[in-house]
């Protein structure tokens, strides 16, 4: 089975080429770690108690102020869910304190979402889908690349292109507070050439300047060169014998490691050229 890794940054158009893989022609399965991202801090988590022990002092509006729509102990009396703007705003920047704080909370948040991942993943080879979609806003970042057939970056070329849609779709954003969630995901730019850096086949990069319908003919063209390297009877091969399906991907994992390796070794010696 194909493991698709989808990234971006935020308000570049990922969500849309998620969407479009899940729907007719391509029917994908999408493991978006978004939605899991959510599930793992619902009230009554393992996260979301971790969450409230460390924030919580001070954070007074961590949690949604009580209503009647909202009891004081959350809908079910397992506790009032995440207030998401506020947290937010406690991790994104680029001050020492946010970054330790930023890091808490993925510290927390992140193993519980892969945990659900390899979950669903399992359950997509065992019904014997060809490809799986891993929608990762920090597929580089968090390094589960590795695990990826194939590398889809979904990009734009002009920052205040990104600027300007992130503020109209979440408008309760200052200027500064769409700064500095861009900042938190990093350089689309970087990513994109880092995708690349896969080759042909492998890094896929969908520039997203333009309309919808442009997006949608790059992603076209992009799924053909998907499915010939990669095949729908490779998956069924793979499925029918597992101790295969194990050696393809020790394989690809041993050869984006040395990708990655080689990427981050050029981006030290450009560092040190400076």
């Amino acid at each position: 089975m194909l493991l698709i890794g989808l990234t971006g940054s935020i308000a570049t158009g990922k969500s849309t080429i998620s969407s479009l893989l899940e729907s007719p022609p391509y029917e994908l399965p999408i493991v978006d770690a978004d939605v899991l991202a959510r599930k793992v801090v619902e009230p009554g988590t393992n996260g979301y108690n971790a969450i409230v022990k460390y924030f919580g002092p001070t954070t007074p509006d961590l949690l949604v102020e009580p209503s009647d729509a909202m009891p004081q102990n959350g809908p079910n009396g397992k506790g009032r869910p995440l207030n998401r703007p506020a947290l937010g705003k406690r991790v994104f920047g680029d001050s020492e304190q946010l970054q330790r704080d930023r890091a808490v909370l993925n510290g927390i948040v992140h193993p519980a979402v892969r945990k659900e991942m390899f979950k669903m993943v399992l359950g997509c080879y065992l019904r014997g889908h060809w490809a799986v979609v891993l929608d990762i806003p920090l597929l580089f970042e968090s390094r589960l690349d590795r695990f990826c057939g194939v590398t889809m970056v979904v990009a734009v070329s002009d920052p205040e292109i990104q600027m300007k849609r992130l503020m109209e779709r979440d408008a309760h954003l200052s200027r500064e507070d769409a700064e500095n969630r861009v900042r938190s995901q990093g350089d689309v730019r970087v990513k994109a050439q880092r995708c690349l850096e896969r080759g042909e086949g492998n890094g896929v990069v969908l520039w997203n300047d333009g309309s919808k319908g442009e997006l949608e003919m790059r992603l076209e063209e992009a799924m053909k060169e998907v499915k010939e390297s990669s095949p729908e009877w490779w998956s069924w091969v793979l499925l029918s014998c597992p101790p295969l399906a194990l050696a393809a991907a020790a394989w690809r994992i041993w050869a984006n490691t040395r990708i990655n390796q080689r990427w981050e070794g050029s981006q030290t010696e450009a560092k040190a050229k400076l």
